[in-house]
């Protein structure tokens, strides 16, 4: 390795808050499958199993009062995609990727689930370099923010429920839901609902085994969308 290399990535070091003994486990962390057979891919299992762990043992300390389901709920909105690639990009992590040459072209560096996945395969790491208390530390440092900043009340409400007293809020004209397409049998049903928000210029689609349900993760989509919009600004 470099010089310049090791110093990259002792700069990622220092934003993590950990010192790898073993710096071929850290590369080997940042490695794409479309760079080499010794990629990620592992590393993320495990870092996936320890940030689900960590996430729900500071979120059952934090919120004394919440029932499991609600945890649950808390839980998947913590460690979801979306979220790990802001706080990969918080590491700017995008610098340190090693991707193949097709991912490098077709910008993989700036896609969520790259961003991601590698977050988890670094925890992974740690969890290997250092042990499981040096790894809790870490993922605790990258989730205070954003384990403080969860409004329970607000959170466990539905989506749709959500997303109508944010347009409430900013007073703009309130989500339309549009049945796309039913397709199946009567007792296997799929809806295919669009939601658009039109003041906003936003809109999603999502399918669901009923209108429901489809309704529920077309308003959870413009909601991710709002957030990444005003995570942009």
């Amino acid at each position: 390795m470099t010089s310049a290399a090791r110093s990259n990535l002792t700069a990622l070091e220092d934003a993590l808050g950990v010192e790898f003994s073993d710096a071929a486990l850290l590369t080997a962390a940042l490695t794409h499958r479309s760079a080499s057979r010794n990629n990620n891919e592992r590393l993320e299992f495990l870092g996936d199993g320890a940030l689900n762990f960590i996430a729900a043992r500071a979120l059952y300390t934090h919120y004394p009062e919440a029932t499991e389901g609600e945890l649950s709920r808390l839980r998947t909105r913590l460690v979801r995609g979306e979220t790990l690639a802001e706080i990969a990009r918080h590491l700017n992590l995008s610098e340190h990727l090693i991707l193949g040459p097709g991912e490098l072209k077709s910008g993989g560096f700036r896609r969520d689930s790259i961003l991601a996945d590698t977050l988890e395969a670094l925890i992974g790491a740690v969890l290997i370099d250092a042990g499981f208390s040096t790894c809790e530390k870490v993922v605790l440092k990258l989730l205070a923010s954003r384990v403080r900043g969860l409004d329970l009340n607000a959170e466990l409400k539905d989506p749709k429920t959500r997303l109508q007293e944010y347009m409430q809020a900013k007073q703009a004209g309130l989500p339309e839901y549009r049945l796309v397409a039913a397709r199946g049998e009567a007792h296997a049903q799929e809806f295919e609902i669009e939601a658009e928000l039109s003041s906003l210029k936003l809109s999603a689609r999502a399918t669901g085994s009923s209108r429901r349900r489809a309704e529920q993760l077309a308003a959870d989509a413009l909601l991710q969308q709002i957030e990444t919009r005003r995570a942009a600004r």
